[in-house]
Order: structure tokens, then sequence, then C-alpha cells
């Protein structure tokens, strides 16, 4: 009777300490929370247009299909599924397409392609002259450049104060053992599932609205005092 007794308060205190136990490592993994770092800070914001789109205030994705919008229908399926279909509901989020007006016609065919029965009254596209899609486009930090018809399968994600947000330092944890050369990820390639559906998605796009839930609970200065100290040191 003794043994069984002594089992039973083993049994008691396990599952006493148990939630516990979850309480505190979930308080630490929120202290050691680190934002998306901001890889370019003043964006220009998009040309005066007819549906008031705009990036001040909103949580951009924005891409460039340039003249052949249909040469882009793979990187457009897999931005729609794996960023958008998963973040279209977050307040303020919106993907942005710029692209010329001659391409209207086969852009609209591609969005008829990609839209099936979702809702994309999120999606826009937004169409400008050259000099204006090259003056967003240089505004960012990319390490890609623009095809000649103005075209990118890559994607990019900027806040809502119009920062550029990505990745100082995208080594994985064996290049730091090694001490690998520094290299940042400031543009998404969207014909790469896995940097588009493992980097953007399962991290970047959610690390970036837990950073906007916090900030409206007040629990942001912390993390936010120790994204600035990364910048400056990387600036350094």
């Amino acid at each position: 009777m003794e043994l069984s007794s002594k089992k039973r308060n083993i049994v008691l205190s396990i599952l006493f300490f148990l939630p516990v136990a979850f309480i505190i490592v979930m308080m630490l993994s929120k202290d050691n929370y680190n934002p998306l770092d901001v890889v370019k800070e003043n964006i220009a914001e998009l040309p005066s247009n007819k549906d008031n789109l705009q990036i001040d205030g909103h949580l951009t994705v924005l891409s460039f299909w340039g003249k052949k919008p249909l040469t882009h229908s793979t990187a457009a399926f897999n931005l729609k599924e794996l960023i958008y279909d998963r973040n279209k509901g977050f307040k303020t989020f919106q993907v942005v397409v710029m692209l010329p007006p001659s391409a209207k016609s086969e852009a609209e065919t591609l969005l008829k392609e990609i839209k099936s029965y979702e809702d994309l009254r999120f999606w826009h596209l937004l169409y400008a002259d050259e000099n204006e899609i090259r003056r967003v486009f240089n505004s960012l930090k990319t390490e890609v450049e623009l095809t000649e018809d103005l075209g990118s399968d890559s994607v990019y994600i900027i806040d809502r104060d119009m920062n550029q947000r990505g990745r100082l330092d995208d080594r994985t944890e064996k290049e730091i053992e090694d001490e690998a050369p520094l290299y940042g990820l400031f543009d998404y390639d969207c014909i790469d599932v896995g940097e588009l559906k493992n980097k953007m998605a399962a991290e970047d796009m959610r690390v970036l609205f837990k950073e906007y839930r916090d900030k409206r609970k007040g629990n942001f200065a912390e993390s936010d005092r120790r994204r600035q100290k990364g910048i400056k040191q990387s600036n350094e």
C-alpha cells in the first residue's frame, strides 16, 4: 500500500508541474522572440491610381509581372497558394502586382486562371508606365533585376511603415558555426517552393504578423530594441 501511495503522489506531482513547465517554456519563448528584420527603409509609394492603392498603412507583398504576365504563371500560382490564401484574412494585408497597361488583357487572363473559387479582393493589379514601375522597384533592396519586359518571379514584403522586410542574416546554423560569409534574404523567389513555403510563409510572414499582434497588446518594446540593435550591428 505504501508503494502505491508513493506512485500516486509521483503521478499527481507530474500532473501538477507539467502545466507550470509549459507556461514557463512559453514565457521564455516569448522573451526570445525576434521581429522580422528591416532590410530597407522608405520604400517608394505606389503611383496615383483610380483604386487608391497604396503601400503606406498596409502589409504588402509586392510583385512585378511585366509585359508578359503569363510567363510568370507558375510564380503567380505559388504566390496565391502559399502566401495569399494563408494570409488574406489578416487586417491590411494585400498583394499588389505592378505591370504596364499593355499587359492588361494577359494579366486579367492569368488572374482568372489562378482565381478558381477563391476570394481575390485583396489581390490588386496596378497598371503604371515603365518609369513608375522602375521607380518603385529601384527603391527596393534586391539582388535580382527586372527583365527587359519589366517582370520578375521574385516578391517583396513591405510593412505598414513602408519598410522592406526580410533577413539580414540568412545563413544556416551550420554556416554560422563554420563562420561562412554573411548574406541576407531580401526578395523571395516564387518559383522556389521551398523558399516560399519554408521561409516566407512558415517563418517570415508569421513572425511579422506576430510582431503586429504584440504591438497591439503593448508587448513589443523589448523585441523592437533587440531588432534595432541587430540592424545597427549589421551596418557597422
